[in-house]
Protein backbone atom coordinates (compact mmCIF):
# COMPACT_ATOMS: atom_id res chain seq x y z
CA UNK A 1 0.00 0.00 0.00
CA UNK A 2 1.45 3.25 -1.23
CA UNK A 3 1.67 6.31 1.11
CA UNK A 4 -1.08 8.33 -0.58
CA UNK A 5 -3.61 5.13 -0.26
CA UNK A 6 -2.39 4.51 3.62
CA UNK A 7 -3.57 7.84 4.41
CA UNK A 8 -7.43 7.92 2.56
CA UNK A 9 -7.75 4.17 3.95
CA UNK A 10 -10.74 3.97 6.35
CA UNK A 11 -10.90 1.29 8.84
CA UNK A 12 -14.52 0.02 8.38
CA UNK A 13 -16.72 -3.24 10.08
CA UNK A 14 -17.27 -6.55 9.18
CA UNK A 15 -20.66 -6.44 6.67
CA UNK A 16 -23.70 -6.93 7.72
CA UNK A 17 -24.54 -10.42 7.00
CA UNK A 18 -20.97 -11.12 9.61
CA UNK A 19 -22.07 -9.32 12.27
CA UNK A 20 -24.02 -11.74 13.95
CA UNK A 21 -21.62 -14.74 13.57
CA UNK A 22 -18.33 -12.80 14.02
CA UNK A 23 -20.14 -11.46 17.60
CA UNK A 24 -21.05 -14.90 18.58
CA UNK A 25 -17.46 -16.46 17.40
CA UNK A 26 -16.56 -13.21 19.33
CA UNK A 27 -18.47 -14.01 22.50
CA UNK A 28 -17.37 -17.49 22.81
CA UNK A 29 -13.28 -16.56 22.57
CA UNK A 30 -13.79 -13.60 25.02
CA UNK A 31 -15.93 -15.91 27.22
CA UNK A 32 -13.33 -19.11 27.14
CA UNK A 33 -9.94 -16.87 27.01
CA UNK A 34 -11.94 -15.07 30.19
CA UNK A 35 -11.92 -18.77 31.82
CA UNK A 36 -8.06 -19.57 31.55
CA UNK A 37 -7.38 -16.18 32.71
CA UNK A 38 -9.71 -16.86 35.52
CA UNK A 39 -7.72 -20.19 36.00
CA UNK A 40 -4.22 -18.22 35.69
CA UNK A 41 -5.04 -15.33 37.82
CA UNK A 42 -6.17 -17.81 40.59
CA UNK A 43 -3.15 -19.77 40.33
CA UNK A 44 -1.24 -16.98 40.42
CA UNK A 45 -3.09 -15.38 43.48
CA UNK A 46 -2.81 -18.74 45.57
CA UNK A 47 0.87 -18.91 44.54
CA UNK A 48 1.37 -15.03 45.86
CA UNK A 49 -0.57 -15.85 48.95
CA UNK A 50 1.89 -18.45 50.20
CA UNK A 51 4.85 -16.60 49.14
CA UNK A 52 4.41 -13.22 50.55
CA UNK A 53 2.32 -11.29 53.64
CA UNK A 54 -0.56 -9.62 54.03
CA UNK A 55 1.35 -6.02 54.16
CA UNK A 56 3.18 -6.73 50.93
CA UNK A 57 -0.66 -7.17 49.33
CA UNK A 58 -1.55 -4.01 51.02
CA UNK A 59 1.69 -1.98 49.95
CA UNK A 60 1.16 -2.78 46.28
CA UNK A 61 -3.07 -1.76 46.95
CA UNK A 62 -1.98 1.61 48.01
CA UNK A 63 0.36 2.09 45.52
CA UNK A 64 -2.37 1.34 43.12
CA UNK A 65 -4.26 3.71 44.37
CA UNK A 66 -2.48 6.44 42.50
CA UNK A 67 -2.00 4.13 39.21
CA UNK A 68 -5.39 2.96 38.91
CA UNK A 69 -6.38 6.70 38.97
CA UNK A 70 -3.89 8.12 36.74
CA UNK A 71 -4.98 4.69 34.29
CA UNK A 72 -8.43 6.78 33.88
CA UNK A 73 -6.79 9.20 31.67
CA UNK A 74 -4.51 6.13 30.07
CA UNK A 75 -6.24 6.44 26.68
CA UNK A 76 -8.88 9.20 27.24
CA UNK A 77 -11.19 7.57 26.04
CA UNK A 78 -10.28 7.65 22.95
CA UNK A 79 -10.01 3.67 22.36
CA UNK A 80 -13.82 3.65 23.06
CA UNK A 81 -14.19 6.81 20.71
CA UNK A 82 -12.28 4.99 17.57
CA UNK A 83 -14.44 1.60 18.29
CA UNK A 84 -17.85 3.44 18.56
CA UNK A 85 -16.92 5.56 15.46
CA UNK A 86 -18.99 4.74 12.70
CA UNK A 87 -16.09 5.60 9.94
CA UNK A 88 -12.62 6.11 10.63
CA UNK A 89 -9.58 7.42 9.27
CA UNK A 90 -6.01 7.09 8.89
CA UNK A 91 -5.48 10.59 9.48
CA UNK A 92 -7.93 10.41 12.30
CA UNK A 93 -6.21 7.39 13.75
CA UNK A 94 -3.23 8.96 13.35
CA UNK A 95 -3.85 12.26 14.94
CA UNK A 96 -5.22 9.86 18.19
CA UNK A 97 -2.45 8.27 18.56
CA UNK A 98 0.19 11.01 18.88
CA UNK A 99 -2.55 12.56 21.27
CA UNK A 100 -2.16 8.96 23.38
CA UNK A 101 1.04 8.93 23.43
CA UNK A 102 1.87 12.53 24.98
CA UNK A 103 -0.90 10.99 27.28
CA UNK A 104 1.10 7.82 28.35
CA UNK A 105 4.55 10.38 28.75
CA UNK A 106 2.52 12.48 31.04
CA UNK A 107 0.89 10.74 33.18
CA UNK A 108 4.40 8.48 33.50
CA UNK A 109 5.98 11.86 34.78
CA UNK A 110 3.00 12.92 36.86
CA UNK A 111 3.30 9.05 38.58
CA UNK A 112 6.79 10.34 39.45
CA UNK A 113 5.34 14.13 40.77
CA UNK A 114 2.71 12.73 42.96
CA UNK A 115 4.49 9.68 44.15
CA UNK A 116 5.76 11.59 47.36
CA UNK A 117 2.89 12.72 48.57
CA UNK A 118 1.65 9.53 48.05
CA UNK A 119 3.81 7.75 50.72
CA UNK A 120 3.02 11.38 53.17
CA UNK A 121 -0.57 10.30 52.78
CA UNK A 122 -0.30 6.61 53.89
CA UNK A 123 2.46 7.28 55.86
CA UNK A 124 4.41 4.76 54.37
CA UNK A 125 7.81 5.73 51.86
CA UNK A 126 8.27 2.54 50.28
CA UNK A 127 4.99 3.13 48.30
CA UNK A 128 6.88 6.39 46.87
CA UNK A 129 9.49 3.96 44.65
CA UNK A 130 6.75 1.29 43.97
CA UNK A 131 4.39 3.98 42.76
CA UNK A 132 6.91 5.71 40.86
CA UNK A 133 8.20 2.55 38.91
CA UNK A 134 4.76 1.58 37.91
CA UNK A 135 4.04 4.81 36.44
CA UNK A 136 6.09 4.01 33.50
CA UNK A 137 3.83 1.97 32.55
CA UNK A 138 1.71 4.56 31.27
CA UNK A 139 4.38 4.99 28.61
CA UNK A 140 3.14 1.57 26.57
CA UNK A 141 -0.43 1.50 27.25
CA UNK A 142 0.26 5.24 25.19
CA UNK A 143 1.75 3.25 22.09
CA UNK A 144 -0.69 0.68 22.14
CA UNK A 145 -4.13 2.54 22.60
CA UNK A 146 -5.17 2.64 19.00
CA UNK A 147 -4.12 -0.46 17.57
CA UNK A 148 -6.26 -2.37 20.28
CA UNK A 149 -8.62 -0.03 19.46
CA UNK A 150 -8.38 -1.43 15.62
CA UNK A 151 -8.52 -5.25 16.58
CA UNK A 152 -11.95 -4.95 18.39
CA UNK A 153 -13.07 -2.48 15.91
CA UNK A 154 -12.66 -5.60 13.58
CA UNK A 155 -14.07 -8.00 15.81
CA UNK A 156 -10.61 -9.79 15.62
CA UNK A 157 -11.33 -11.15 19.02
CA UNK A 158 -9.40 -14.69 18.99
CA UNK A 159 -6.44 -12.24 17.85
CA UNK A 160 -6.94 -10.07 21.23
CA UNK A 161 -7.18 -13.46 23.43
CA UNK A 162 -4.12 -14.74 21.94
CA UNK A 163 -2.35 -11.49 23.40
CA UNK A 164 -4.56 -11.21 26.08
CA UNK A 165 -3.41 -14.47 27.51
CA UNK A 166 0.46 -14.64 26.40
CA UNK A 167 1.04 -11.22 28.25
CA UNK A 168 -0.90 -12.32 31.59
CA UNK A 169 0.70 -15.89 31.79
CA UNK A 170 4.32 -13.84 31.43
CA UNK A 171 3.56 -11.59 33.60
CA UNK A 172 2.44 -14.12 36.02
CA UNK A 173 5.85 -15.98 35.91
CA UNK A 174 7.86 -12.69 36.04
CA UNK A 175 5.72 -12.22 39.47
CA UNK A 176 5.87 -15.76 40.97
CA UNK A 177 9.67 -15.88 40.39
CA UNK A 178 10.75 -12.67 41.69
CA UNK A 179 8.67 -13.44 44.50
CA UNK A 180 10.39 -16.82 45.05
CA UNK A 181 13.69 -14.81 44.70
CA UNK A 182 12.51 -12.92 47.70
CA UNK A 183 11.62 -9.99 45.81
CA UNK A 184 8.24 -9.40 47.92
CA UNK A 185 6.41 -6.35 46.98
CA UNK A 186 8.38 -5.58 43.75
CA UNK A 187 6.81 -9.05 42.53
CA UNK A 188 3.83 -6.95 41.57
CA UNK A 189 5.59 -4.20 40.17
CA UNK A 190 7.29 -6.71 37.93
CA UNK A 191 4.02 -8.35 36.63
CA UNK A 192 2.94 -4.72 35.93
CA UNK A 193 5.65 -3.64 33.44
CA UNK A 194 5.59 -7.77 32.69
CA UNK A 195 2.07 -7.21 31.42
CA UNK A 196 1.71 -3.55 29.78
CA UNK A 197 5.45 -4.41 27.18
CA UNK A 198 4.17 -7.94 26.09
CA UNK A 199 0.81 -6.28 25.48
CA UNK A 200 2.73 -3.48 23.53
CA UNK A 201 4.59 -5.92 21.18
CA UNK A 202 1.69 -7.87 20.40
CA UNK A 203 -0.84 -5.47 19.45
CA UNK A 204 1.93 -4.21 17.17
CA UNK A 205 2.77 -7.32 15.75
CA UNK A 206 -1.01 -8.25 15.55
CA UNK A 207 -1.94 -4.86 13.46
CA UNK A 208 0.75 -3.67 10.77
CA UNK A 209 -0.75 -0.38 10.72
CA UNK A 210 1.97 2.67 11.11
CA UNK A 211 0.57 5.85 12.02
CA UNK A 212 1.49 8.88 10.48
CA UNK A 213 2.18 12.33 11.35
CA UNK A 214 -0.50 14.25 13.46
CA UNK A 215 -2.52 16.58 11.87
CA UNK A 216 -5.00 19.62 13.18
CA UNK A 217 -8.56 18.16 11.27
CA UNK A 218 -11.75 18.88 13.09
CA UNK A 219 -12.88 15.39 12.03
CA UNK A 220 -10.98 14.47 15.51
CA UNK A 221 -13.29 17.07 17.53
CA UNK A 222 -16.16 15.05 18.00
CA UNK A 223 -14.12 11.76 19.01
CA UNK A 224 -12.19 14.07 21.66
CA UNK A 225 -15.49 15.03 23.14
CA UNK A 226 -16.50 11.41 23.21
CA UNK A 227 -13.22 10.23 24.47
CA UNK A 228 -13.21 13.48 27.59
CA UNK A 229 -16.93 12.66 28.77
CA UNK A 230 -16.25 9.12 28.98
CA UNK A 231 -12.79 9.78 31.13
CA UNK A 232 -14.86 12.27 33.33
CA UNK A 233 -17.01 9.39 33.64
CA UNK A 234 -14.49 6.39 34.59
CA UNK A 235 -13.04 9.33 36.86
CA UNK A 236 -16.39 8.99 38.90
CA UNK A 237 -16.39 6.06 39.15
CA UNK A 238 -12.89 5.60 39.95
CA UNK A 239 -14.30 7.85 42.95
CA UNK A 240 -16.77 5.64 44.10
CA UNK A 241 -15.52 2.25 43.49
CA UNK A 242 -11.74 2.88 45.29
CA UNK A 243 -13.01 5.36 48.10
CA UNK A 244 -12.92 1.74 49.94
CA UNK A 245 -9.27 0.70 49.31
CA UNK A 246 -7.87 4.74 49.60
CA UNK A 247 -9.83 5.36 53.10
CA UNK A 248 -9.14 1.96 54.78
CA UNK A 249 -5.60 2.30 53.63
CA UNK A 250 -4.90 5.66 55.32
CA UNK A 251 -6.88 5.07 58.44
CA UNK A 252 -6.53 1.20 59.30
CA UNK A 253 -3.35 0.72 57.38
CA UNK A 254 -1.61 -1.81 55.31
CA UNK A 255 -2.80 -5.08 56.91
CA UNK A 256 -6.52 -4.20 56.64
CA UNK A 257 -5.65 -3.04 53.35
CA UNK A 258 -4.56 -6.17 52.12
CA UNK A 259 -6.72 -8.61 53.72
CA UNK A 260 -9.71 -6.32 52.03
CA UNK A 261 -8.13 -6.32 49.21
CA UNK A 262 -7.80 -10.19 48.66
CA UNK A 263 -11.87 -10.31 49.63
CA UNK A 264 -12.94 -7.56 47.46
CA UNK A 265 -10.73 -9.04 44.35
CA UNK A 266 -12.08 -12.35 45.10
CA UNK A 267 -15.51 -11.34 45.26
CA UNK A 268 -15.60 -8.73 42.38
CA UNK A 269 -12.93 -10.13 39.96
CA UNK A 270 -14.50 -12.93 38.26
CA UNK A 271 -18.08 -10.75 37.70
CA UNK A 272 -15.70 -7.89 36.48
CA UNK A 273 -13.72 -9.96 33.96
CA UNK A 274 -16.50 -12.11 32.54
CA UNK A 275 -17.74 -8.51 31.87
CA UNK A 276 -14.69 -6.77 30.39
CA UNK A 277 -14.48 -9.95 28.27
CA UNK A 278 -17.61 -9.42 26.90
CA UNK A 279 -17.34 -5.56 26.42
CA UNK A 280 -15.53 -5.13 23.98
CA UNK A 281 -17.48 -7.53 21.60
CA UNK A 282 -20.85 -6.12 22.78
CA UNK A 283 -19.44 -2.82 22.00
CA UNK A 284 -18.01 -3.40 18.86
CA UNK A 285 -21.09 -5.08 17.94
CA UNK A 286 -23.89 -3.06 19.77
CA UNK A 287 -22.08 0.13 17.87
CA UNK A 288 -22.59 -1.35 14.59
CA UNK A 289 -26.41 -1.59 14.62
CA UNK A 290 -26.64 1.51 16.99
CA UNK A 291 -29.40 3.44 13.96
CA UNK A 292 -31.43 0.29 14.01
CA UNK A 293 -33.13 0.47 17.40
CA UNK A 294 -35.27 -3.07 17.20
CA UNK A 295 -31.59 -4.74 15.94
CA UNK A 296 -29.94 -2.90 19.34
CA UNK A 297 -32.69 -4.07 21.56
CA UNK A 298 -32.61 -7.58 20.77
CA UNK A 299 -28.93 -8.12 20.54
CA UNK A 300 -28.66 -6.10 23.96
CA UNK A 301 -31.27 -8.53 25.57
CA UNK A 302 -29.27 -11.86 24.10
CA UNK A 303 -26.14 -10.82 25.85
CA UNK A 304 -27.43 -9.30 28.94
CA UNK A 305 -29.44 -12.72 29.44
CA UNK A 306 -26.12 -14.86 28.72
CA UNK A 307 -23.64 -12.81 30.67
CA UNK A 308 -26.27 -13.09 33.43
CA UNK A 309 -26.21 -16.96 33.28
CA UNK A 310 -22.43 -16.80 33.51
CA UNK A 311 -22.02 -14.69 36.22
CA UNK A 312 -25.01 -15.52 38.54
CA UNK A 313 -23.68 -18.80 40.27
CA UNK A 314 -20.89 -16.84 41.30
CA UNK A 315 -22.89 -15.10 43.51
CA UNK A 316 -24.70 -18.15 44.94
CA UNK A 317 -21.17 -20.29 45.41
CA UNK A 318 -19.12 -17.59 47.13
CA UNK A 319 -21.02 -16.75 50.15
CA UNK A 320 -22.22 -20.35 50.51
CA UNK A 321 -18.79 -21.58 50.46
CA UNK A 322 -16.81 -18.80 51.14
CA UNK A 323 -14.50 -20.39 53.89
CA UNK A 324 -13.65 -23.55 51.97
CA UNK A 325 -13.00 -20.64 48.88
CA UNK A 326 -10.52 -18.59 51.00
CA UNK A 327 -9.01 -21.93 52.55
CA UNK A 328 -8.30 -23.74 49.47
CA UNK A 329 -7.32 -20.29 47.46
CA UNK A 330 -5.38 -17.87 49.88
CA UNK A 331 -4.25 -20.64 52.97
CA UNK A 332 -5.28 -20.55 56.55
CA UNK A 333 -3.33 -17.57 57.65
CA UNK A 334 -5.66 -15.64 55.40
CA UNK A 335 -8.87 -16.74 57.01
CA UNK A 336 -9.92 -13.27 58.63
CA UNK A 337 -10.52 -12.60 54.60
CA UNK A 338 -13.24 -15.25 54.51
CA UNK A 339 -16.34 -13.16 56.63
CA UNK A 340 -15.59 -9.96 54.26
CA UNK A 341 -15.36 -12.17 51.08
CA UNK A 342 -19.12 -13.12 52.39
CA UNK A 343 -20.53 -9.93 53.12
CA UNK A 344 -18.99 -8.64 49.55
CA UNK A 345 -20.68 -11.30 47.59
CA UNK A 346 -24.32 -8.94 46.96
CA UNK A 347 -21.90 -6.57 44.84
CA UNK A 348 -21.05 -9.12 41.99
CA UNK A 349 -24.71 -9.64 41.14
CA UNK A 350 -25.04 -6.34 41.06
CA UNK A 351 -22.33 -5.43 38.83
CA UNK A 352 -23.38 -8.51 36.47
CA UNK A 353 -26.60 -6.26 36.35
CA UNK A 354 -25.81 -2.69 36.54
CA UNK A 355 -22.19 -3.07 34.56
CA UNK A 356 -23.71 -4.09 31.06
CA UNK A 357 -26.08 -1.02 31.11
CA UNK A 358 -23.30 1.14 30.41
CA UNK A 359 -22.83 -0.99 26.62
CA UNK A 360 -26.41 0.92 25.57
CA UNK A 361 -25.11 4.46 26.37
CA UNK A 362 -21.76 3.66 24.74
CA UNK A 363 -22.95 2.53 21.72
CA UNK A 364 -25.26 5.09 20.71
CA UNK A 365 -23.31 8.00 22.04
CA UNK A 366 -25.44 8.90 24.91
CA UNK A 367 -22.31 10.01 27.50
CA UNK A 368 -23.91 13.24 28.58
CA UNK A 369 -26.87 10.70 30.16
CA UNK A 370 -23.71 8.14 31.56
CA UNK A 371 -22.21 10.97 32.94
CA UNK A 372 -25.47 12.26 34.40
CA UNK A 373 -26.43 8.83 35.53
CA UNK A 374 -22.51 8.82 37.47
CA UNK A 375 -22.78 11.90 39.15
CA UNK A 376 -26.07 11.10 40.75
CA UNK A 377 -24.66 7.55 41.74
CA UNK A 378 -20.65 8.15 42.80
CA UNK A 379 -21.98 10.06 46.04
CA UNK A 380 -24.51 7.41 47.19
CA UNK A 381 -21.51 4.77 47.17
CA UNK A 382 -19.04 6.63 48.91
CA UNK A 383 -21.54 7.84 51.81
CA UNK A 384 -22.16 4.02 52.14
CA UNK A 385 -18.21 3.48 52.56
CA UNK A 386 -17.97 6.54 55.07
CA UNK A 387 -20.93 4.88 57.11
CA UNK A 388 -19.10 1.73 57.84
CA UNK A 389 -15.58 2.62 57.73
CA UNK A 390 -15.68 3.22 61.75
CA UNK A 391 -15.85 -0.72 62.11
CA UNK A 392 -12.97 -0.81 59.64
CA UNK A 393 -12.91 -3.80 57.09
CA UNK A 394 -16.20 -5.28 57.77
CA UNK A 395 -18.05 -1.94 58.14
CA UNK A 396 -16.40 -0.80 54.85
CA UNK A 397 -18.16 -4.30 53.33
CA UNK A 398 -21.54 -3.71 55.09
CA UNK A 399 -21.66 -0.40 53.38
CA UNK A 400 -20.64 -0.72 49.94
CA UNK A 401 -22.83 -3.57 49.23
CA UNK A 402 -25.85 -1.63 50.92
CA UNK A 403 -25.09 0.98 48.72
CA UNK A 404 -24.22 -0.73 45.64
CA UNK A 405 -28.17 -2.66 46.30
CA UNK A 406 -29.41 0.29 46.17
CA UNK A 407 -28.47 2.13 43.01
CA UNK A 408 -29.18 -0.83 40.90
CA UNK A 409 -32.64 0.37 39.90
CA UNK A 410 -32.05 3.79 39.07
CA UNK A 411 -29.38 2.55 36.89
CA UNK A 412 -31.80 0.12 35.00
CA UNK A 413 -34.37 2.90 34.85
CA UNK A 414 -31.76 5.65 33.44
CA UNK A 415 -29.98 3.67 31.05
CA UNK A 416 -33.08 1.96 29.06
CA UNK A 417 -34.46 5.55 28.48
CA UNK A 418 -34.99 5.80 24.53
CA UNK A 419 -33.26 2.69 23.91
CA UNK A 420 -37.38 1.14 22.90
CA UNK A 421 -36.12 -1.76 26.20
CA UNK A 422 -38.84 -1.53 28.39
CA UNK A 423 -38.89 -3.58 32.11
CA UNK A 424 -40.78 -6.17 30.88
CA UNK A 425 -37.61 -7.18 28.05
CA UNK A 426 -34.88 -6.67 31.42
CA UNK A 427 -36.94 -9.03 33.48
CA UNK A 428 -37.62 -11.64 30.49
CA UNK A 429 -33.89 -11.47 30.03
CA UNK A 430 -32.98 -11.73 33.62
CA UNK A 431 -35.92 -13.80 35.11
CA UNK A 432 -34.60 -17.37 34.17
CA UNK A 433 -31.31 -16.90 35.45
CA UNK A 434 -32.13 -15.39 38.78
CA UNK A 435 -34.70 -17.22 39.54
CA UNK A 436 -32.78 -20.18 39.00
CA UNK A 437 -30.19 -19.18 41.25
CA UNK A 438 -32.58 -18.63 43.72
CA UNK A 439 -33.35 -21.79 43.48
CA UNK A 440 -30.10 -23.42 44.08
CA UNK A 441 -29.19 -20.99 46.25
CA UNK A 442 -31.70 -22.28 48.62
CA UNK A 443 -31.24 -25.77 47.55
CA UNK A 444 -27.45 -24.90 48.21
CA UNK A 445 -28.11 -23.49 52.03
CA UNK A 446 -30.88 -26.46 52.83
CA UNK A 447 -27.63 -28.95 52.24
CA UNK A 448 -25.22 -26.57 54.46
CA UNK A 449 -27.36 -26.84 57.39
CA UNK A 450 -28.49 -30.13 57.19
CA UNK A 451 -25.00 -31.74 56.35
CA UNK A 452 -22.92 -29.65 58.80
CA UNK A 453 -22.40 -25.98 57.93
CA UNK A 454 -19.31 -24.46 57.26
CA UNK A 455 -18.05 -26.79 59.19
CA UNK A 456 -17.88 -29.67 57.24
CA UNK A 457 -15.85 -31.46 55.53
CA UNK A 458 -13.78 -30.63 52.08
CA UNK A 459 -15.75 -33.68 50.30
CA UNK A 460 -18.79 -32.85 51.65
CA UNK A 461 -18.37 -29.46 50.77
CA UNK A 462 -17.57 -30.14 47.13
CA UNK A 463 -20.62 -32.28 47.11
CA UNK A 464 -22.87 -29.42 48.15
CA UNK A 465 -21.45 -27.68 45.25
CA UNK A 466 -21.98 -29.64 42.60
CA UNK A 467 -25.59 -29.87 43.74
CA UNK A 468 -25.80 -26.12 43.61
CA UNK A 469 -24.76 -25.87 40.29
CA UNK A 470 -26.64 -29.01 39.13
CA UNK A 471 -29.90 -27.33 39.94
CA UNK A 472 -28.73 -24.36 38.73
CA UNK A 473 -28.06 -25.73 35.44
CA UNK A 474 -31.49 -27.87 35.27
CA UNK A 475 -33.51 -24.97 36.31
CA UNK A 476 -32.33 -22.80 33.59
CA UNK A 477 -32.48 -25.20 30.78
CA UNK A 478 -36.58 -25.60 31.46
CA UNK A 479 -37.11 -21.28 31.85
CA UNK A 480 -36.41 -21.06 27.93
CA UNK A 481 -32.89 -21.05 28.02
CA UNK A 482 -31.90 -23.77 25.92
CA UNK A 483 -33.19 -22.40 22.54
CA UNK A 484 -31.40 -19.29 22.94
CA UNK A 485 -28.18 -21.60 23.67
CA UNK A 486 -29.30 -23.60 20.53
CA UNK A 487 -29.51 -20.81 18.52
CA UNK A 488 -26.03 -19.35 19.80
CA UNK A 489 -24.42 -22.90 18.76
CA UNK A 490 -25.87 -23.02 15.67
CA UNK A 491 -24.70 -19.65 14.63
CA UNK A 492 -21.37 -20.45 15.81
CA UNK A 493 -20.79 -23.88 13.83
CA UNK A 494 -22.74 -22.79 11.16
CA UNK A 495 -20.71 -22.74 7.62
CA UNK A 496 -20.12 -19.20 7.03
CA UNK A 497 -20.86 -18.16 3.17
CA UNK A 498 -19.05 -14.68 3.09
CA UNK A 499 -15.62 -14.73 1.04
CA UNK A 500 -12.84 -14.82 3.52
Amino acid sequence: MDKQSSQNRTFGRPAADELKRKSVRGGVVAVGAQGVKLVIQTGTVMLLARLLSPQDFGLAAMAATLTAFLALFKDAGLASATIQSREVTHDQLSTLFWINVAIGGGLTALAIVLAPALAWFYREPRVFWIAAVLGSSFLFTGLMAQHGALITREMRFLTQAKIDLTALALSSATGVVMALLGWRYWSFVGMGLANNIASVVGVWVAVPWVPGPPRRNRSVLPMLHFGGLSTLINFLVYLAWNSQNILLGRFWGAHALGIYGRAHQLAILPVEQWTASLSGVALSGLSAVQHDPQRLSRSFLKAYSLLLSATVPIAIVCPLFADEIIRILLGEKWMEVAPIFRLLTPTSLVFALANPLSWLNTATGRMRRALSMTVVMTPVVILGIVLGLGHGPLGVAIGYSGAMMLIIIPIAAWSKQGTGITWSDLWAASRAPLLAGLLAGSVGLIARVELGGASAPLATAALEFALVLAVYASTLLTMGQKSLYVDLLSELFRRSTAVR
